[in-house]
Formats: structure tokens, sequence, C-alpha cells
């Protein structure tokens, strides 16, 4: 088993060191699970390219361009399809006009969303 400590030294078993410090971006909440994002629009594709430590935040590019709510309506379907989930259920609770965003997942698990993270 290999134990690892994240920022707030905390031990955190069986996760990979980048999930362990992305820990700080996902939280689970009473209906869902809250991710905090970094946006950034006008990117040749669209996808999750990191992790921004200093700002505890996941940095995900869109292929949309800041405008109109365009790149909103893309971070949504991306999100919703990554995550296989309806994107009904996936809302933007703050941040909406900002690149600094926070994401629920309603019905989600904070675990599944550790694992499909993983996976990328």
């Amino acid at each position: 088993m290999r134990i690892i400590r994240n920022e707030s030294n905390n031990i955190v078993n069986n996760i990979p060191p980048l999930l362990a410090i992305m820990k700080d971006a996902i939280r689970q909440s009473s209906d869902g699970v809250v991710i905090d994002l970094e946006i950034s629009p006008g990117a040749k594709e669209t996808g999750v390219h990191g992790y921004n430590p200093w700002r505890k935040r996941i940095e995900v590019k869109l292929s949309e361009r800041a405008q109109k709510g365009k790149a909103n309506a893309e971070l949504i379907s991306f999100l919703s399809v990554l995550f296989n989930v309806n994107s009904r259920n996936v809302q933007i609770i703050t941040g909406l006009t900002n690149s600094k965003k926070s994401v629920k997942i309603i019905n989600a698990k904070a675990d599944d969303i550790f694992k499909i993270l993983n996976e990328k």
C-alpha cells in the first residue's frame, strides 16, 4: 500500500500522486460533487489538462471561445460526457462569467469522479 500526504498533510491511501493533490479541488456535497475548475477557452482541443496547485483547481481547456455562453455550454456538455451523466445534472454554481468556476455534478460520488479522472 502506498501512503501519500496531500498539501494539507493528510494521509491519502491508494490514490495516485496527482489525484492526491487534486483531492483539494473535488469535494462531496449533500446532493452531489463540487469540482473547482480553471477554464481556458479558445484552445485547440477540449479536455482536462492538469491541476493548478496554487489555485487548487483542475485545469480544463475548451475549444469554444468565451462568447455568449458558448464556452459554458461546451463545458457542461464535456463534463456530462466525461462523467457519463445527463447534462441537466451538471451545474455551474460559481464563476459563470469567470475562468475560475465551481461545477456541481448532481447525484455523483467523489470516488467515482476520482476514478474517471484517474483514467484520463
